[in-house]
């Protein structure tokens, strides 16, 4: 995870050992496995390789139209568009992973060929009210968050109602949704120490899938996207209605490549 762009960047690997105290070298490469897929070491993680992985490609020449980041992505986005140095977005998502961490019993499942009105009658039929849908990442898989009992239980009415597959994910928390309400006034209260800048190109926002109007509504996006929906199928949407049309994935693996191709 990352290894090829570390030798890259070592000026950037120093300072990500600073924040965290730790090796973020080891951590990516040699684990453990269970230490990385804790979220206070998942989301830093995955905000320096992504971020390192932008910075090999982008040149004076090479810039982007524009950027957008699925969950904690939308960090990286912001960076390398300029709106918060790369110290100080570590800070913020090494913080954003901590606050997420303390809140426990919750979980994620994918939801594959059923409609979100679908989704939506099945949860409120069954009296699964405390399951919240976290990320719309193509028109054929949405994803659930909430508690953990919850989440396991809807399985087989999820798949009574004509879901595909119903996938429980390999996260530590329920992710996007109202279990994150809590530590998102945390989060909040500790942004405030931080300024934003306009963003030197469109960075599109996980809550509504529009632009960052101005530096100041930066902060509040971040907070309210704790809890809210990532409304990725509605972000790639408007990409392309505003001309997009080379994407590239930035970070390990090729997940939202390969969802990009199930949304129309």
């Amino acid at each position: 995870m990352g290894a090829e762009h570390f030798v890259e960047f070592p000026d950037l690997v120093e300072q990500a050992n600073q924040v965290l105290g730790l090796s973020i070298v080891q951590l990516c490469t040699e684990g453990p496995e269970e230490k990385l897929g804790m979220t206070q070491f998942t989301q830093p993680a995955l905000f320096v390789t992504s971020y390192l992985a932008a910075r090999s490609i982008i040149t004076d020449s090479k810039v982007p139209q524009m950027t957008a980041g699925h969950s904690v992505g939308e960090f990286t986005a912001l960076a390398v568009a300029g709106a918060i140095s790369f110290k100080d977005g570590l800070k913020i998502v090494a913080k954003r992973g901590e606050l997420m961490s303390r809140v426990t019993g919750g979980g994620m499942s994918a939801v594959i060929g059923l409609s979100e009105d679908d989704i939506r009658k099945t949860l409120r039929c069954n009296d699964f009210h405390e399951v919240d849908l976290a990320n719309f990442n193509s028109p054929g898989q949405i994803v659930l968050s909430g508690p953990a009992s919850q989440i396991q239980n809807s399985v087989s009415f999820l798949k009574e109602a004509g879901a595909k597959l119903v996938v429980p994910l390999k996260v530590s928390g329920a992710f996007h949704s109202h279990m994150m309400r809590e530590p998102a006034l945390e989060f909040a209260e500790f942004l405030k120490q931080f300024s934003f800048s306009a963003p030197k190109f469109p960075v599109y926002a996980n809550i509504d899938a529009q632009p960052y109007r101005s530096a100041e509504s930066i902060s509040e996006g971040l907070v309210k996207q704790m809890y809210s929906p990532v409304r990725w199928s509605d972000t790639i949407i408007r990409m392309r209605q505003a001309k997009a049309e080379n994407f590239l994935e930035c970070g390990p693996g090729n997940i939202l490549t390969k969802l990009l191709r199930q949304i129309p």
